[in-house]
Order: structure tokens, then C-alpha cells, then sequence
């Protein structure tokens, strides 16, 4: 038992070395090439942690609504420092760690499921050498993170059918819990993992199960109740999804066929199509042996978003489908540990009458070469969806950002102060390292509303930058009434983005 335990013990330290190398490499090669914060998502989660402890209004209220906690609150250790904030490496850290996390456990998972370790190695690198989850893992995104706690909360199930115990099923209430205020795709799992503890006819372990993991989405209507007064904010308040998309129609709502299209041709451009079918095939196995059946719950990302796709107010858009653009398409990396655990399986299930004596490792390195091939054949950064899905809707937002950040590194001296939306305009201010501090923003409240209703008597700072439309612009470019409080000094503008117009307050 003590040499199976240390075997174990030596395989999973070889696994943890191993991702962490993995990941701090991606980091690294995306860090260096500037590509950490092409994602508009990414600058706006490291902005939302500095802002709990650098803005007008610090503190917890500016953990907001809509997009969920623990992600930001574990930046918050690295964002107070600027040169990690600026780089966007506050936030990319904890997505590798938890990257790192999600390989050991996945592995760890598909070892004792199987009792393989050609499988668990097969499972744990068409998982961490896919190329699409490097790159987020390298940005501050919160998809890492929930895939980390997602495969730590299906380990513990795996461990708990073998062994039933209730430290099991507190583990994965825990991790599912982490999961639930990550993402939202974590409150979808909740009654399919206590089923399971059902299923294995234990009520008890059921409910300390769901009694942890609930907490989570308890927390978060009690958060939105009590800082927005409707504890539903997230779903219906003007940031959500559902007021952001409104009535525009998209492909796949309410038609589940459609729906499964384009969240199939997603899930191929970022996995591969051999990984997704072999995955599927994999999976499919799985259900023929009950020590392998906890794995199934991997699968569990593919109908909610499929579910979210047909009425969530979700859209997804692929290359060489209507409307033949980039949206959305990492949605599909979280049935990666599903896929990834279904190529595994595969090994496990090789017929031992094809394979010579010696000659174990064939099947896992057939199977790795088929689903790793392409990346290996076609390395460039083009040929990964997910980074071409930031570049390609990042442009317009990189250009006027530089714009602007080169316009303010001449004109703009510490302590001026700025008038200022927030959104994707904070990447100027995160680019020149400028205090959240010394910009005026809506979070501000009364301070905000004086400021924006009478200027005239309560604009302090220098600066007031607008979004051509909104209420700042509205406000300020009107000459009659502001000709002699401010003049429009500079505007920049790229293609398919809002023009940025900037002010300049008359001494």
C-alpha cells in the first residue's frame, strides 16, 4: 500500500511540474508578445480587482454585478502592484495556477477511474497541451479557473465512489462552490453532482454535498439583493447579457438544432475535430463501467450551454457560419475536459489482442499524435481560435487606446484628474499606469451625478474623456452652455468603435 502511494504521489508531482512549467511558459510567450490583455474581457476583470482598492469609492461594492466574484478577489493580491496591473500578469497568474490545477486533478481523476496510467497521461495532455486553453490560461479570463475547480469537484466524486467518505463529498461541494461564484456554468452542475451522491445511495453525503455548494449562489443573490435591491440583477439588470443582446436575434436562439450547430463547429475549431469525436466515443464508453462512470459529469458544460445558446441570450459566432465572425467561440473549451477524459478512456479500452508484448504505449501515442497533430503541424498563433477571436476583436480597441495613451502621455501631469466612463476606455489609464484614484467615475455616485449634472460648479478635474453619444458627450459638447468651462481638444476613432472625445477644462 505505502509503495502504490508514493507511486501515486510521484505521479502527480510529475504532473504538477510539468503543467507549471507549461503554463508559466504560455505566460511568458504571451506577456512578451503583448497578447495578455487582446481580450476586452481581460482588461475589464483586472480593472474591476483594482478598482476594490484603487478608485473614487474603493471597497466591496465594486465587485459589481453580472460577472461573478472569485476571480477578482484572487487578483487582488497582485493587482495593487502596478507593473502586474498594467501588465495584465495580476490576472493571467491565477488563471495558470488554476490551469495547473485542472491538469493534476484531471489526471488524477482518470487514474483512479481507470487504473491506467497510459490513460491518465492521454486524458491529462490533450487537456493541457491544448493550445486554446493556453492562451486564456495565460490572460486574465475566467474560464481556467472554473475548468481547475470543475475537474477538482469530479476527482472527488471519482474518489468518492471507490471510497465512500464524507470528506469526498464536502471536497466537491467545496470546489463546486469556488466553481458556482466563478462562473455561472457551476450552478447549472449543482443537482447533477448531488444526484450522483444519491445514486450512491447516500442522503447524508447528498446534502452536505449540496448544502456547501449551494452557498455559492446564495451568496451571490444576497450580494445583488443588497448592493442593487433585486437579487436578479445579474440576469435582467442593464449589464446582463439578456438587456445586452435585448431583442437582436442571433443564430441557434430558440432552435436547438442550430444551437447544437454552432456550438459543434465550436467545439471543433477550439479542440479539433478528432478530439471531439474521439472524445464523444471515449465518453460513450465510459457508461459500460461503473468505476468510469463518475467522468460522465465532465460533459455537463455541453447542455448548458447548448441551453444558453437556445434562450439564454447567449450567441456564439464561428468562421464560415452566418454571421462569419469571432463571439464567444472559447465558450466550447469548457467540454475540453470531457473530450479530453473520452480520448483517455480509449486506451483503457484498446483490445490488449492488438498490441504486442512491449508495445503498451502505442495506443497512447497514437491517439496523442492524432489529436495533437494539427497543433503541432500548424503551430502559429493564427491557427488558434481563441487567440484569433481576441486579435480580430481587439484591433479597433488597441488602436484607439494607443491613440489616446500617446495623447495623455504628453498632456496629462499626476493629480489633473479625469472625468471618465469606465469600460474599455480604463485600458488608457492601465496603459500609463495612471491611479484609478484621479479618475471620476459613475461607481462614485453623488460625486459622479454633481459633477455631470452642474460642472459648472462642481468639475474639479482637468480632463473629461466621453464615448460620442453618451451622457458625458451629451453634456459637454453642447457650446452654448459649456464653451467657457471646457474645449474639445483631441478625438480618436478606428474602425467598428465608438469615437473617443477628450476635453480639456479652461483654466
Amino acid at each position: 500500500m505505502k509503495n502504490r502511494d508514493s507511486s501515486a504521489f510521484r505521479e502527480l508531482l510529475v504532473c504538477l511540474l510539468c503543467a507549471s512549467v507549461l503554463s508559466a511558459g504560455f505566460v511568458w510567450f504571451c506577456w512578451m508578445r503583448g497578447y495578455t490583455l487582446y481580450y476586452g474581457d481581460a482588461a475589464s476583470h483586472i480593472n474591476i480587482a483594482r478598482r476594490i482598492i484603487d478608485s473614487r469609492a474603493p471597497g466591496y461594492a465594486q465587485l459589481g454585478t453580472v460577472w461573478l466574484p472569485l476571480p477578482h478577489v484572487l487578483m487582488l493580491p497582485l493587482v495593487r502592484y502596478d507593473a502586474l496591473w498594467r501588465s495584465g500578469l495580476a490576472g493571467a497568474i491565477p488563471a495558470g495556477a488554476f490551469f495547473v490545477l485542472g491538469v493534476v486533478c484531471l489526471y488524477a481523476a482518470v487514474r483512479r477511474a481507470t487504473g491506467s496510467v497510459a490513460t491518465a497521461v492521454v486524458a491529462a495532455a490533450v487537456f493541457g497541451l491544448n493550445p486554446n486553453l493556453l492562451y486564456l490560461q495565460a490572460t486574465p479570463m475566467t474560464e481556467p479557473i472554473f475548468l481547475g475547480c470543475f475537474a477538482a469537484a469530479v476527482f472527488f466524486c471519482v474518489a468518492f465512489q471507490q471510497t465512500p467518505r464524507l470528506r469526498y463529498a464536502t471536497g466537491a461541494g467545496v470546489a463546486v462552490l469556488a466553481a458556482t461564484v466563478t462562473r455561472y456554468e457551476g450552478w447549472f452542475v449543482i443537482p447533477f453532482f448531488a444526484l450522483f451522491f444519491l445514486l450512491q445511495r447516500s442522503i447524508k453525503d447528498a446534502a452536505v454535498f449540496a448544502f456547501v455548494a449551494l452557498l455559492g449562489p446564495l451568496y451571490w443573490l444576497a450580494h445583488n439583493y443588497l448592493l442593487f435591491a433585486d437579487p436578479l440583477e445579474f440576469y435582467r439588470g442593464p449589464y446582463s447579457p439578456q438587456a445586452i443582446q435585448s431583442l437582436a436575434g442571433y443564430p441557434g436562439d430558440h432552435d436547438f438544432r442550430v444551437a447544437w450547430t454552432y456550438y459543434r463547429r465550436a467545439m471543433e475549431l477550439t479542440m479539433g475535430r478528432p478530439t471531439v469525436w474521439l472524445g464523444a466515443l471515449g465518453m460513450g464508453l465510459a457508461l459500460l463501467r461503473n468505476q468510469s462512470r463518475p467522468l460522465l459529469l465532465l460533459a455537463l458544460p455541453i447542455p448548458f450551454y447548448l441551453l444558453s445558446l437556445h434562450s439564454g441570450s447567449t450567441p456564439i459566432h464561428v468562421p464560415k457560419l452566418p454571421p462569419d465572425s469571432y463571439y464567444n467561440t472559447r465558450y466550447a473549451l469548457a467540454a475540453l475536459p470531457a473530450c479530453a477524459a473520452g480520448v483517455g478512456m480509449l486506451v483503457a479500452w484498446w483490445p490488449k489482442a492488438l498490441l504486442r508484448v512491449g508495445a503498451k504505449g502505442y495506443p497512447a501515442g497514437a491517439l496523442l499524435a492524432v489529436c495533437l497533430g494539427g497543433w503541432v503541424l500548424h503551430p502559429s498563433v493564427e491557427s488558434w481560435v481563441c487567440w484569433k477571436e481576441s486579435e480580430v476583436n481587439s484591433r479597433g480597441r488597441r488602436e484607439w487606446t494607443a491613440q489616446a495613451a500617446q495623447f495623455f502621455r504628453q498632456h496629462y501631469r499626476p493629480g489633473d484628474g479625469i472625468l471618465t466612463p469606465t469600460g474599455d476606455v480604463t485600458a488608457v489609464y492601465q496603459a500609463l499606469g495612471i491611479p484609478l484614484r484621479e479618475t471620476l467615475t459613475v461607481d462614485a455616485g453623488f460625486e459622479w451625478l454633481a459633477v455631470v449634472n452642474r460642472p459648472d460648479l462642481f468639475l474639479r478635474e482637468r480632463w473629461v474623456v466621453a464615448i460620442a453619444g453618451d451622457s458625458i458627450s451629451l453634456r459637454f459638447r453642447d457650446p452654448r452652455r459649456f464653451a467657457a468651462l471646457v474645449e474639445k481638444v483631441a478625438e480618436f476613432s478606428a474602425e467598428k468603435e465608438p469615437v473617443i472625445e477628450v476635453y480639456r477644462k479652461i483654466k
